[in-house]
């Protein structure tokens, strides 16, 4: 539960921006916004998507760029796998739709610190934590949002990743998980700045967990 007040902070800023912008750029109406809040609950994949919506993009080619973007999750739910094993399908669907970066990070060290699978360490932050602020600050933002200054102007566009920076040091507990950070920051931040911010997370989510799991596993004495 501590572990998570930053990721409430977090979510709360960033959703809120979100349903700002979905109204502000897209023409959202509070109901539009909301739903996709709800349905697609993918953080920086409604950013691109609304993004690609206002350049015109198609909407075939809007679901696969975004399916492109949040191909990570197909990495974090192998690395959820071995915990959920024995759960029954319902459950781990539903875990599947709320899955985020951040219910990640807090479940998998929550699982690691207890050495077990622990139900309320996954379901409370991916709800609590996540689901919840994160849609109540979307109705908030498409609402109420266009009444107040520029959002980077009150640093709220800061809090989301330096959140996630949090998180990341964290999970680094040996020389795989390093490289793949490592790498992961440096490529991430490379192919932004040459090509774009949704090419960069793509690569750096790609390639960075390619080259720790390159790196030899440390033998143990």
């Amino acid at each position: 539960m501590l572990d998570g007040l930053g990721i409430v902070v977090g979510a709360l800023g960033f959703g809120f921006v979100y349903g700002l912008t979905a109204r502000t750029r897209a023409d959202f109406s509070p109901i539009e916004a909301s739903a996709m809040s709800l349905v697609a609950f993918g953080g920086a994949a409604q950013f691109a998507a609304i993004g690609y919506l206002v350049a015109g993009v198609s909407w075939p080619a809007i679901a696969v760029l975004t399916f492109l973007l949040n191909a990570r999750h197909v990495l974090y739910s192998a690395a959820l796998a071995p915990w959920f094993r024995g759960r029954s399908l319902p459950e781990r669907a539903a875990a599947a739709h709320l899955l985020t970066d951040e219910s990640f990070a807090l479940s998998v060290a929550h699982f690691r610190r207890i050495g077990r699978f622990d139900p309320v360490g996954y379901w409370y932050p991916a709800i609590v934590t996540t689901l919840i602020p994160w849609n109540v600050a979307t109705l908030l933002g498409v609402t109420v949002g266009a009444a107040i200054v520029e959002p980077r102007t009150l640093g709220i566009d800061v809090i989301f990743p330096a959140a996630m920076g949090g998180l990341a040091v964290g999970l680094i507990t040996g020389r795989r998980e390093l490289a793949a950070a490592m790498a992961g920051a440096l490529i991430g931040v490379a192919v932004s700045l040459a090509v774009s911010a949704t090419a960069g997370v793509i690569a750096g989510g790609v390639v960075g967990p390619l080259v720790g799991l390159a790196v030899p596993p440390r033998e143990e004495s």
